[in-house]
């Protein structure tokens, strides 16, 4: 059997990796290609595009990398030409897996898309592509289902994979992770900026800037090699920070609260049983689009999921360094919030269990 498989982010490369993991075991001798990271590559795919090359963020962002993507589009049709797979799989990554699906169909190829885009967010009419376009639709969110169903698409849903990530994640004693990481004895905020160079920019500087008011922690980054060490180094307002690269669920299982990113990882700080702040800040015509046509309430996944003001989510002019002091200390032990997000987060715990999804995603491929 031979897969191609599609993903152009971080968190993609990490679905992608366990999966692999998965399909090997059953299929020992399966060929796999793929778009992706170092992560799919450990696992035994040959990696075609690595994923430093394609993560554009924003309506903007994407129009001044458009002749990049669109040679994006023909090196990839050409790859699944020359390699000719039994199943090309799409991970997330919906602005350019979408537009592949269309001629991946039209050139009869299997097609399986694990992780859906977030028609139900905006651009609902998408679910008509996937509809017409791919033969299985894997989700990870229980409200999708019912989603689906309204435009006639069958899709299988076996719970969240990050609970079977988090599961079998090592955790290491809180002594161990100071001293294998040289960091203080003091209690941790994990700080997750993002995996894209414009999140750095806009968000990191935000949440670096109040560090020195909080001197009984110590704040810790999430370093993704996605983004070179000097541009961290720009953009870190203080020099009370530890930034770690590759160690992301080890910061996060092992500190007090968080300053996260909106996207997965605040699902990801969630399952960890994190307090957390989320944050989002990006250009100012991307995020005026962004607002004209989105069609939720919340930009967490944590609130999406509860349907409810969960956890605090600062956007744009809100995430200034005023507000970010006073939710941080509205989510640390004596916190106001502290208990409730606590509570809260036992309700996601059941809702999004799951037992083997890479597993049984295999077994479907």
């Amino acid at each position: 059997m031979k897969y191609f498989i599609i993903a152009g982010e971080a968190s993609g490369d990490l679905h992608g990796s366990h999966l692999i993991k998965e399909l090997k075991q059953l299929k020992p001798n399966a060929e796999i290609q793929a778009w992706g990271g170092n992560l799919m590559q450990e696992q035994g795919a040959v990696i075609k595009k690595h994923i430093n090359e394609l993560a554009f963020m924003g309506f903007v962002e994407v129009l001044e990398n458009l002749r990049t993507i669109l040679k994006n589009f023909k090196l990839c049709k050409k790859q699944i030409k020359e390699f000719n797979p039994d199943t090309v799989i799409f991970i997330d990554y919906p602005g350019f897996n979408l537009r592949m699906a269309k001629w991946v169909k039209k050139n009869n190829y299997k097609s399986v898309y694990f992780i859906s885009p977030n028609v139900w967010a905006w651009k609902s009419s998408r679910a008509y592509k996937i509809r017409d376009y791919i033969d299985q639709m894997i989700v990870i969110l229980p409200f999708e289902k019912e989603f689906y169903k309204k435009y006639g698409v069958e899709v299988k849903y076996f719970g969240h994979p990050l609970m079977d990530a988090i599961k079998n994640h090592e955790k290491t004693s809180f002594e161990e992770f100071c001293t294998e990481n040289n960091l203080s004895d003091k209690p941790k905020i994990a700080v997750l900026p993002g995996s894209r160079k414009q999140e750095i920019k806009h968000i990191l500087p935000i949440m670096t800037e109040i560090v020195d008011k909080f001197p009984e922690y110590e704040f810790v980054i999430a370093g993704t090699s996605t983004i070179p060490i000097d541009l961290y180094k720009q953009n870190i307002k203080s020099e009370n920070v530890k930034l770690l690269f590759g160690k992301t669920y080890d910061i996060l299982a092992n500190s007090t609260a968080g300053l996260i990113k909106s996207g997965t990882s605040t699902l990801e700080a969630a399952l960890f049983d994190l307090p957390q702040v989320v944050c989002y800040k990006g250009g100012k015509i991307s995020v005026a689009i962004a607002k004209i046509v989105a069609k939720v309430k919340y930009i967490s996944l944590v609130n999406l999921i509860l349907d409810k003001p969960s956890v605090k989510e600062l956007i744009q002019n809100d995430l200034n360094k005023d507000n970010l002091i006073q939710e941080l200390n509205n989510i640390l032990p004596k916190g106001e919030n502290y208990q409730a997000i606590k509570a809260d987060y036992n309700v996601l715990f059941k809702l999004l269990d799951s037992k083997d999804i890479y597993k049984n995603i295999a077994r479907i491929l």
